[in-house]
């Protein structure tokens, strides 16, 4: 499959030296800012219709509950975003239709971890030297569109781009309708594949939703969360 040629331009810009500071590249706009969680609540890993099939009423009630538990697992320190493996996923409070992510991450043996786009899991990032899990497909690297189905496009990643632990990894992700295209630390790991609503196979996916960060098994850091939404005519 081919990259579409709209996104050329755009895939060149994973060559982007971010630096750590949440600085974002011009015409992005960060997603962090470097010292709290404004801008973050938490939501687990379901399908999001069932939240949205609550009573306004007993949506803020989650929604309190929801704050409360990233406080106890999501902190801030030196300008990363921390999380101790366990809780709810920081989802952010904004939809986005199609965008232009970067994010770095830094994780540690036996995490496992991934980015929710419009809600939907995931751009996965493994423990790639796990071998419990690597009749899942850890073996293969981060940056696939795991929950796909079997043998479809973008399920396991083009190459094994993963660095050793203690270093930071470099994901860019665009979306562009149900399409998404994945480089790993400036490697092209997922090539304009059609990512599948999880929770349906025969359902599209949601025409905007939040990116949500997912973590758990261990310890995984998170900075440089940069966004630039896309018009309408990159479709």
């Amino acid at each position: 499959m081919k990259i579409h040629p709209v996104l050329a331009v755009a895939v060149m810009l994973a060559a982007v030296a971010l630096g750590d500071g949440n600085v974002p590249p011009a015409g992005f706009t960060p997603l962090f800012n470097g010292k709290d969680l404004a801008g973050w609540w938490g939501t687990g890993g379901g399908n999001p219709k069932k939240f949205l099939s609550l009573t306004a009423e007993k949506q803020a009630e989650e929604r309190a509950k929801a704050l409360a538990d990233i406080q106890k697992h999501w902190s801030v320190a030196n300008g990363e975003l921390i999380n101790d493996g366990e809780g709810l996923y920081l989802t952010t409070e904004q939809e986005y239709g199609d965008f232009e992510l970067f994010v770095e991450y830094k994780t540690v043996p036996l995490a496992d971890s991934g980015i929710y786009l419009h809600g939907l899991p995931q751009v996965q990032i493994w423990d790639s030297t796990d071998k419990s899990k690597f009749e899942l497909g850890a073996d293969k690297g981060s940056g696939g569109l795991w929950n796909n189905s079997a043998g479809a496009p973008g399920k396991d990643p083009l190459v094994k781009a993963d660095k050793p632990f203690g270093e930071w990894n470099k994901l860019h992700i665009i979306m562009v309708g149900e399409n998404v295209t994945v480089t790993l630390n400036d490697k092209l790991v997922v090539d304009n594949a059609r990512l599948e609503n999880a929770f349906d196979k025969k359902e599209p996916l949601p025409k905007t939703g939040p990116i949500k960060l997912q973590t758990h098994g261990g310890e995984i850091r998170w900075r440089n969360i940069f966004i630039r939404q896309l018009p309408a005519k990159a479709r």
